[in-house]
């Protein structure tokens, strides 16, 4: 009898390790699934840049400290960056991009060009796609970290290593309203005018 009631306990483990397990692995599968979505429309953005920056560096020559930092983060080969390398990459073009964008209404010309607003609109719908993959993302991140974190399956997670991902959140930058700042020899000359 005692044999019977051990074996059973020994069952009853084995199969709340093998759930427990299979849960896991079938939601850490999704936060990649996830990101994959969000990594498509980071792409997206990434190959818009170069295109962009073209545009604006005709028009606004005075802005080259902007137009620099994104091409300098622009150049770093995406395909070669891991998950969290990608993250902080995209989040600090996150920062310059809106200053690109907000470029228009100092460039008159750079307003009036169509090229210019076509790519501003693509970046804007990619922009949006990826709010909505982040939300997607972060979903299911917390709540692959909340079985992680959570007893009894928290011990599982232990045993075989599965570690809480990280959620995409919004810098404190991108929570601030965008601000343009000419240098003075442009405001100058523009007063002139």
């Amino acid at each position: 009898m005692v044999i019977y009631i051990g074996v059973g306990i020994l069952f009853l483990l084995l199969s709340f390790l093998f759930l427990t397990y299979n849960n896991l692995v079938q939601k850490r599968n999704r936060v990649e699934e996830a990101f994959s979505t969000m990594d498509v429309y980071l792409k997206k953005r990434w190959d818009l840049i170069p295109s962009l920056v073209k545009i604006v560096k005709e028009y606004a020559k005075h802005e080259k400290q902007t137009l620099k930092e994104v091409i300098e983060l622009r150049n770093q080969a995406y395909s070669q960056m891991d998950l969290s390398e990608k993250v902080e990459v995209n989040n600090q073009l996150s920062q310059k991009i809106p200053k690109l964008i907000a470029l228009e209404e100092s460039y008159p010309n750079l307003k009036a060009s169509d090229t210019f607003q076509e790519f501003s609109k693509q970046l804007a719908k990619v922009e949006e796609d990826l709010a909505n993959a982040r939300k997607y993302y972060n979903g299911t991140v917390r709540i692959f970290n909340n079985k992680i974190e959570m007893f009894p399956s928290n011990l599982v997670s232990k045993i075989f290593g599965f570690k809480v991902q990280k959620m995409f959140e919004a810098t404190s930058f991108e929570r601030e309203n965008v601000s343009i700042e000419l240098e003075e020899g442009l405001n100058d000359a523009k007063n002139k005018k």
